[in-house]
């Protein structure tokens, strides 16, 4: 379980937010909502440990999120997170498997069975078969499938996911909700900062982070 206990943020004599107690279950997705400004993504970020709250907790498990040392911190990033943003964070120069590689190192996975495993993501977002072709060559909503199938490689425990439909069609809005269903429903805690009224309506919770303003 993600855990928030008082937290609280805020930027000099600013409060972004505070009071904020929140109980996020694996097995479910949660959408953070409110108004451009309210501080989604930037929940998100202390989430994933690339800002720190300025008062409270976070807690994961046993642990405090926000009293971790470096090399700690790296090792959560590595071993327990994934993210999904709307600028897609690939390497851009690099080929579709080259960027699924990075992932599968982290798992330790090769040889034979990191293929298969890569084939696997690759069909079930839609593109497989495509492994050589260079991100630079892709649409906005194949990049975003690419970071998908990323995702789904890591099998992540937690996953951010920053505005991730903010750029797409419909459809293509459709598939990464569906395939951050299925994270979930392997048990993976899945967060979504969104002001996209369809895919809050897909989610299990919702917590207005417009409401926590001090």
């Amino acid at each position: 379980m993600l855990e928030t206990r008082t937290l609280e943020m805020a930027f000099g004599e600013r409060k972004l937010w505070s009071g904020l107690d929140l109980h996020l279950k694996p097995a479910r997705m949660t959408a953070l909502t409110g108004p451009s400004g309210s501080g989604k993504s930037t929940l998100l970020n202390c989430f994933g440990l690339l800002e720190k709250p300025t008062g409270g907790e976070i807690r994961y498990g046993d642990r405090d999120l926000t009293r971790l040392g470096p090399g700690v911190t790296r090792r959560f990033r590595r071993d327990v997170l994934g993210y999904l943003f709307q600028n897609y964070a690939l390497v851009e120069n690099a080929t579709i498997a080259q960027n699924l590689d990075v992932a599968l190192r982290v798992r330790r996975v090769r040889g034979g069975k990191a293929r298969s495993v890569a084939a696997d993501a690759l069909e079930r977002v839609g593109l497989a078969g495509r492994d050589d072709e260079r991100v630079s060559r892709l649409s906005g909503g194949e990049q975003q499938r690419v970071a998908l199938a990323r995702l789904l490689v890591k099998r992540p425990k937690l996953v951010l996911a920053d505005e991730p439909t903010g750029a797409l069609d419909h459809g293509n809005t459709e598939t990464v909700v569906r395939l951050l269903r299925e994270m979930a429903d392997d048990g993976a805690c899945v967060v979504i900062a969104t002001h996209d009224d369809w895919v809050r309506d897909q989610c299990d919770e919702v917590v207005a982070v417009d409401a926590y303003t001090g």
